[in-house]
């Protein structure tokens, strides 16, 4: 064999060098089931976000939040300090009523309005009905226009309870019979807007005016979460005069006016504004009728009723706190109009009320709007959704908007 056919000899038969740069066989297979992979993730993909993207670009969100400022959430500290009192609270007649919103005594018998429509009288260990201002059915989110929702109740000076129901109006119930005298009907307007909200009242020593105020003009009880999220300042203070029968605007222009509370001298009323997170006093009657300042400022939450103490001062009632140091929401999103608007698309009420984080907080002010002293139940285990606190013999009864027991508090163990 002569030298070139050698050399040719040894290229036919040179092993051939697989490297990594080589591709298998099945190339074209592999490549094919990437693609259908990848084409069915992107159409799942797609066909799941299309219409949270129709959602959030086409439907119209149901509140149209303004823009408004709260102070830096105060902090933690000082008076404020968290504690454990409120867990010292014995829950009461659990569940035997629900949503005991406000309380009221005569003697050692107390009084209360639910959330199934109900005026209930509680002595001792016996619950009756009272009363019932609307008509049933009762119980759902459809049924509360009809049903009613008895919020704010007091005693009056001839020993009667005046009731405010949130969508049937202002009522006189007397305490032994039960009768119902109708004193104003919410569907009458009032300076042409009508009674949507009616939250919470107080009867002057004479009985002749009752102060309420009307959370709202745009929402009703039920859609509360839309009115704080919203945050317009459509809320008012009102009179009504038992011998004229005529009622009046004492200020408008509130957001979220809520708990009310008449001071000793009967010529101004305090008035809880919840999204404010403040006390306001509105002077409804003397040489600055019609005028209004701050009670008390930057609240560590968010007030619901206001109560006398026997101390002189004032008992206020919150269910959710602004916690600092820590994230406080709806301080966050008071800037954030559009972050409300998407979370009204996309979140019912209820979904939303889970997101609340429970929280009770009740606060003791001296008569000068400075704090006293508060009672804490962090995650709302023993007082859950707080909403008044109503003092009696040494003991403070819990209302809640709620939860279906009442709580008692035994100030001397505190």
């Amino acid at each position: 064999m002569n030298e070139p056919e050698g050399l040719r000899f040894r290229r036919l038969n040179r092993p051939q060098i697989i490297t990594d740069s080589q591709e298998p066989r099945y190339k074209g297979t592999s490549t094919y089931s990437g693609k259908v992979f990848r084409v069915t993730l992107i159409s799942v993909g797609g066909f799941l976000i299309l219409p949270l993207l129709v959602i959030i670009l086409i439907l119209e969100s149901p509140i149209h939040p303004e823009v408004f400022s709260l102070s830096e959430p105060p902090m933690l500290i000082g008076c404020y300090e968290p504690n454990l009192k409120l867990r010292e609270a014995q829950r009461l007649y659990q569940d035997q009523l629900v949503g005991p919103e406000s309380i009221a005594n005569i003697g050692d018998v107390l009084y209360t309005g639910t959330a199934d429509g109900k005026i209930l009288k509680l002595d001792g260990r016996s619950v009756s009905v009272l009363a019932r201002l609307g008509r049933p059915p009762c119980g759902s989110h459809d049924d509360e226009p009809t049903c009613g929702r008895p919020l704010g109740i007091r005693v009056g000076p001839n020993g009667t309870l005046f009731v405010a129901d949130a969508y049937l109006g202002l009522f006189e119930v007397n305490p032994v019979t039960g009768h119902v005298t109708t004193l104003v009907q919410a569907s009458q307007m009032v300076a042409g807007q009508r009674l949507s909200f009616i939250n919470d009242l107080d009867v002057t020593q004479d009985g002749r005016k009752v102060y309420f105020t009307d959370s709202s003009s745009r929402w009703q009880r039920r859609d509360y979460l839309q009115l704080i999220m919203e945050a317009t300042a459509d809320g008012r203070v009102l009179e009504y005069d038992t011998v004229t029968r005529q009622v009046s605007v004492m200020m408008e222009g509130l957001r979220f006016p809520n708990g009310i509370q008449l001071l000793p001298d009967e010529e101004s009323v305090l008035v809880t504004e919840t999204t404010m997170a403040r006390i306001r006093r509105v002077h409804v009657s003397g040489l600055n009728k019609g005028g209004m300042d701050t009670f008390i400022d930057n609240l560590p939450g968010f007030p619901d009723n206001v109560r006398r103490s026997s101390s002189g001062g004032y008992w206020v009632a919150m269910s959710a706190v602004r916690p600092n140091p820590g994230f406080s929401m709806l301080d966050f999103l008071s800037q954030r109009p559009w972050i409300k608007k998407l979370i009204f698309k996309l979140f019912s009420h209820d979904v939303l009320l889970k997101f609340v984080p429970r929280y009770s907080l009740v606060l003791e002010l001296h008569e000068s709007g400075v704090c006293v002293r508060s009672l804490h139940d962090p995650h709302g285990e023993v007082a859950a959704y707080v909403s008044e606190a109503h003092e009696h013999d040494g003991h403070l009864y819990l209302g809640s908007f709620r939860s279906p027991y009442l709580c008692r508090l035994d100030l001397r163990q505190v």
